[in-house]
């Protein structure tokens, strides 16, 4: 029996690849309605079936949403639905509330050896690191530090940060022209030390979920690399494995 060659790639797959790279490019961007399935098919001379292939498997990776009835749009981060796609923390009782984001710090700095190989830049060069707590209703539940590539974040500072009242990634999108597309997380246990028991108003050693992510622009290409302690004693970490 002959053996598909190991760089073989499905005609869908290669249409997927196509229209990510349309939107790296920003030929559509976040919000907007892309061509029809007939436009794509034309444009690259294959079946709508084939293009209807690969935009069902970009919907499932939610980088594309589909309305009925109006269309196919790249997805954005200002749509509500989307708010809860990387923060995976539910209160005990279910009932799903918008956190707030309360900025403390944004400064400048130069990439140490962990963060430029966290985002994939040279070591010295310019990063921009903000640390937040998230709130839930009156609560501080998340203590964040994150580091950011300094060329892309230009401009960003902590007045930004709280005059904005959505979430972060709405704001990278908007002022910053940047879409998340995806994140991998690592999870532990630790314990809280005085500074950020202080920042959660929670006991010195008590057990915290500690989140370490990096999180994905178009290109597979890393554009945050954050920290973040969970308070989860009224909330659990959900994700959902299907």
């Amino acid at each position: 029996m002959a053996q598909e060659s190991p760089h073989f790639s499905p005609l869908y797959r290669q249409i997927k690849l196509l229209i990510l790279q349309a939107l790296e490019d920003g030929e559509w961007r976040p919000g907007q309605v892309i061509p029809s399935e007939q436009e794509l098919a034309a444009r690259f001379t294959v079946s709508q079936g084939t293009v209807r292939k690969a935009i069902d498997e970009m919907a499932a990776d939610n980088i594309l949403v589909r309305k009925q009835g109006k269309g196919t749009y790249v997805a954005s981060h200002t749509d509500p639905r989307q708010m809860f796609r990387f923060l995976r923390l539910v209160p005990l009782n279910g009932t799903l509330t918008h956190p707030r984001s309360v900025p403390l710090d944004c400064w400048r700095a130069k990439a140490g050896q962990e963060a430029a190989r966290m985002l994939a830049i040279e070591p010295g060069a310019p990063i921009i690191i903000l640390r937040r707590v998230l709130k839930f209703e009156t609560r501080p539940i998340v203590a964040d530090e994150i580091y950011l590539p300094g060329e892309i974040f230009q401009g960003l500072t902590l007045e930004m940060l709280q005059d904005w009242s959505s979430s972060l990634y709405s704001l990278f999108e908007t002022r910053f022209g940047l879409r998340m597309i995806r994140a991998e997380e690592r999870i532990r246990a630790v314990a809280a030390d005085r500074a950020v028991a202080e920042m959660l108003q929670v006991a010195e050693s008590l057990p915290l979920l500690s989140v370490e992510r990096v999180t994905y622009t178009y290109g597979d290409k890393p554009v945050e690399w954050r920290r973040g302690l969970y308070s989860t004693a009224e909330h659990y970490y959900l994700n959902d494995l299907t």
